[in-house]
């Protein structure tokens, strides 16, 4: 008898309620892989009771998954867990996981930042850790439901270094589940890419309280300005990235629906407690300084959505 793989979610947001989702609905009632949710307040109690939908353009779909939980205890050891929290609470994350944590264990942090591993490593110098990245617009549309609406929903994660077993084995369970997902023994480029995406797009939509399609068409040179300090950063520190990046990313912010907004500006909107503004804008801010590099464009961005 082979021994299960228990995959468990942390935070079923946009992002680890979709991945989470499409593996739950792949694995449910199946003997070889539980999928644990471990998710909070209302959204979790209409997993327990109803399952969790999921709605994107080709397909809705409702999925149970073997426990949904908001108890750490009640898990027991994770084969892998993947961490969708926000980036502000991660520490706290990786404290109550430690009962989950043993020396196979591995870990796939998919946050929005570029420093999620580092942290974990700082916290639990022993565990292995992957470094990852999602490509999703998506979001809890109301307790239990989760709406992807864009164009793209990619996963990619990795290592710097060989890869091994363990990562391609997750790899086949994710792709088995119908997930658009690539590994990468280069995953810092793959990681830096998207940051230099997602860090002017939050920060942006945030600072003009605007949604994307706005922003490109009202300051769209801030925008570009941002891009190539994010970009002097990433080759400052000697991340490999694309020669044609800044156009890339120009091009996908423009492929985004025009009402999209980010993350980030939807907790402004909302006035949660806590926002990604450090990981997201305060980050570069902190490094561009440490490297002796200027991101005059970052700081006054920064400095505004502190005031916010």
């Amino acid at each position: 008898m082979l021994n299960k793989t228990r995959i468990v979610v942390v935070g079923i947001g946009g992002v680890g309620g979709y991945f989470g989702g499409l593996l739950s609905k792949q694995y449910a009632g199946g003997n070889n892989v539980e999928i644990v949710f471990v998710a909070r307040g209302e959204h979790l109690s209409e997993i327990q009771k109803k399952g969790l939908t999921v709605i994107n353009e080709n397909e809705n779909f409702i999925t149970q998954p073997y426990l949904a939980t908001d108890d750490y205890s009640k898990i027991g050891i994770a084969d892998y867990i993947i961490i969708c929290t926000k980036s502000y609470d991660l520490r706290q994350t990786i404290e109550k996981l430690k009962p989950l944590i043993n020396h196979r264990t591995v870990l796939l942090p998919l946050l929005n930042g570029v420093g999620a591993s580092d942290e974990i490593l700082e916290i639990l110098p022993h565990v292995n850790v992957l470094k990852g990245c999602a490509f999703i617009v998506s979001k809890i549309k109301s307790p239990g439901i989760i709406e992807n609406s864009g164009n793209i929903q990619k996963l990619s994660f990795g290592v710097d270094g060989p890869l091994n077993g363990e990562v391609l084995h997750l790899k086949n369970l994710m792709f088995d589940a119908g997930i658009d997902v690539t590994v990468s023994d280069k995953i810092s480029t793959a990681i830096w890419e998207k940051f230099i995406f997602i860090s002017p797009t939050a920060t942006s939509t945030s600072y003009f309280d605007s949604t994307i399609g706005k922003v490109l068409e009202e300051n769209i040179e801030t925008v570009l300005k941002l891009i190539e300090e994010v970009k002097s950063l990433a080759l400052a520190k000697s991340i490999t990235i694309s020669d044609d990046i800044s156009g890339k990313t120009l091009a996908t912010m423009k492929l985004m629906p025009y009402e999209v907004t980010s993350s980030m500006h939807r907790d402004y909107l909302n006035q949660k407690p806590q926002t990604e503004v450090e990981s997201l804008t305060g980050y570069i801010v902190r490094e561009a300084e440490k490297f002796g590099i200027a991101a005059p464009t970052y700081l006054k961005l920064y400095e505004g959505l502190l005031k916010k």
